[in-house]
Formats: C-alpha cells, structure tokens, sequence
C-alpha cells in the first residue's frame, strides 16, 4: 500500500468527509469507536432490505439467507482471531458483556473463597466491576498487577503474585487509556504454569494488531465491533471448547434450549447455549464485513503506517508547551494520552472541537489507573487506520494554540 492507496482506504469512511463547526473533521476519538465504511454499512443495509428474518427458527427463503450470513459471520470471526472451532465464537454486546458472561457462568461457579483474581492497574472498569462482584459473592480475592514509572506493567511484581491460589488472571492485551500493550504470551503463559486461566481484555488490540488465540494460548478473549470499524451492540467472547461445555448458561430463554416443559429444562450445544434471545443479526453480519474490509487491506502496512504515525503524534506533542504526556510505555498501540498546564482537559476540548478535531477527555473509564497516577483523568488522541499526517498536525498546531492563548 502507497500514500495513494491510503488516500483510497480512508474515502471509503463517509463520516470522514463532513465539516465540523466549519472545520474539516479531525477524528482522533478511536479507542472509543471508529468509524464505519462504505462496506459495513452497504452489508447492514443489504440485511435490512433484502434478508430480514429472525435466524435459526423458520423455513422461508429470508431466514435461510439471514442464518447463512449470520453463521457465515462467525467463521469470518474465528478465522480473523484463528480460533481453532467456529463454535467457540460467542455473540455477544461487546466485550462489557463479553467479560460478564465469564464471571457470572465461570467466575460465580467455580471461585472458592481465598481464591484469586489477578487484574492490572490498566484495566478498563468492563474488567474490574465484574471481578468486584464475583469477589463479593465467593470470597475470592482480587490482586492488582502495578505499574512501572513508564506506563509498563511491572512483570516482577506479577511474577511473584502467581501461585497456587491464582485461579484467573485477566488483563488487557491494550490499555485503552495509555495505549500500553501487554506482553501477554509471557503473561499467558506463566499463569499456565499454576494452572490459573486467563481471559483477554481485545477491544482495544483487534483493529492495530494481529490477533491469534492459540499463539497467545489465553483461555477466554473478548473483543467489540464497534472498535474494530464495525457496529456497536455487537461482540465477541472466544474460549476453548472444554471451558464453554464445562459453564453453564448465563441468560436464558429463547435459542439456548433444547427442550423446555415444567418438569425442567435441558440446554442447547455451543454456541447456542449461551445466545439466549433474538441475537443482533444485522450487527454479526456488519462486524463480519468489517473484518472482511480489515483482512482485504495490507495489514504490515497498516500497522508500519499507525506505529509511524504514533511516533510523530508522540514526538509533536513533546514539543507543545506545557504539554504533559502521560505514560511513555515501551511498546504502544495508537492511543497516547496528555495534559496541558493551566488548562482544564474538558475546556481544552471544547476549544478543540470548535476547531473541527475530536478528542477524548475524562478517565477513559479506568478510574483506578489516574487514581495511581495521581490525575483526575487526561487528553486522550487516539488513531485508527484511516488517520494521517494532517489529522496529527491540526491537533499539534490547535495545541500550540491553546498553550500560547493560556
């Protein structure tokens, strides 16, 4: 892929194109979603027009053509994650939900009291509060990996935190909030050698790296659509067969049965078993497409253009005065996070969105992280595929701006 072909790539994304406050868009808001292109949504319109139909649960021609775009969905997952089984694809809302399901079919029935929770400073509240709750439940104990001066999580400290009691560790593959990405195939893997299981945060990771379950040798990964160019209400839990078979349903109703009286009630195979209800048909089919767009670009250039990308964000924000960056970790994934002196991040913002350029400000929902940082929250800029140069140098000469306006 050239410039050419990037200029190319980043025309198939409408919303890109507009004006904002008289500005052109400047979009730099993607740890919290992306936009969606020409191909997602043509495939979600394509379903709403031609195939809508509930799946699974008729013999006409629609719902024919519904079930075989939604089960065709989930291949296109478990090839893009390269699960080793279709069936161990399970829809979810995204990785909020994606979490829960674990903790109220894995977590409530297997942790004993004593037993422990390893989770990191980094992690996104979707992977905290759930893990609270358990905890209060059984008994359990949840531990908290720190963080070095860098942004880094202090592998030291995890190491010796591993032992008999550690049951689950359950950590980002990427912070969504410093954009640290987590060597989590030494993590992984020193957590088998206690025989713990582990689970991966992905919403932040699928749309920077390339993802493959069995090579990271997790337990459980969840990722969302909605982050990945794809619609929100939809995402993704993967797990190993013989852990999903072992747990039993979390909702129920319609779909994850197989036969209810009043006697009692048996349940369905996997994936079913854990798809209670109407599933977000049109949200599978549009995330597959998505996928699909993603797998059709050069990704080595992709990710070559984002880390270079990355670098000159970082490199342009260190020469804004006043400007504070927050975390420098060693390997980072398109996310880097600021402040500026004098200014508060909500007011900064603001300013910044007059001119045309989209942001994120606040805690990023990892409250504990800017608590052990000792900040109420930051600036966040984050970069997706379609990002470039321009986009960087409006924010930098916005910035500069604002530091000699302040």
């Amino acid at each position: 892929m050239n410039q050419q072909q990037h200029d190319q790539l980043r025309s198939q994304f409408p919303a890109l194109a507009q004006a904002v406050n008289g500005h052109p868009l400047v979009y730099l808001d993607n740890a919290a979603t992306t936009q969606k292109p020409h191909a997602v949504l043509d495939a979600i319109a394509h379903y709403y027009r031609a195939d809508n139909a509930n799946v699974h649960r008729a013999a006409h021609a629609l719902s024919g053509r519904a079930t075989r775009a939604f089960e065709a969905a989930r291949e296109t997952v478990a090839r893009f994650i390269n699960a080793p089984r279709s069936h161990e694809v399970i829809w979810t809302r995204g990785t909020t939900e994606a979490i829960n399901l674990v903790a109220q079919s894995w977590g409530m029935n297997e942790l004993k009291a004593g037993e422990e929770i390893i989770l990191s400073t980094l992690e996104h509240h979707a992977n905290i509060v759930p893990w609270q709750l358990v905890a209060q439940r059984t008994g359990a104990v949840i531990r908290v990996i720190p963080l070095d001066e860098r942004g880094d999580l202090d592998l030291a400290a995890y190491h010796a935190m591993l032992g008999p009691r550690t049951r689950l560790v359950s950590v980002a593959h990427v912070s969504n909030a410093l954009g640290t990405v987590n060597p989590v195939k030494e993590m992984v893997a020193a957590a088998k050698a206690v025989s713990a299981l582990t689970l991966l945060d992905g919403a932040q990771a699928v749309a920077h790296l390339e993802v493959d379950v069995q090579a990271i040798g997790c337990d459980f990964y969840a990722f969302s659509g909605h982050k990945l160019y794809g619609p929100t209400g939809i995402g993704v839990l993967w797990g190993r067969t013989e852990l999903l078979e072992r747990m039993p349903p979390w909702q129920a109703g319609g779909e994850m049965i197989d036969r209810v009286s009043f006697s009692g009630t048996t349940f369905n195979t996997l994936p079913f078993k854990f798809e209670a209800g109407t599933p977000h048909i049109a949200g599978a089919i549009g995330l597959a497409a998505a996928i699909d767009f993603v797998m059709g670009q050069d990704r080595h250039w992709l990710a070559s253009h984002e880390q270079a990308l990355t670098d000159y964000l970082v490199a342009g924000l260190q020469q804004v005065p006043g400007l504070r960056l927050i975390g420098e970790p060693d390997q980072r994934a398109g996310v880097v996070s600021f402040l500026l002196e004098d200014i508060h991040p909500q007011d900064a913002a603001t300013l910044l969105d007059m001119q045309g350029i989209a942001l994120r400000v606040g805690h990023h929902c990892a409250m504990p992280l800017m608590e052990s940082l000792g900040i109420g929250g930051t600036m966040r800029a984050s970069l997706g595929c379609y990002n470039n140069r321009d986009d960087v140098d409006a924010l930098l000469a916005a910035l500069h701006k604002l530091s000699d306006f302040f």
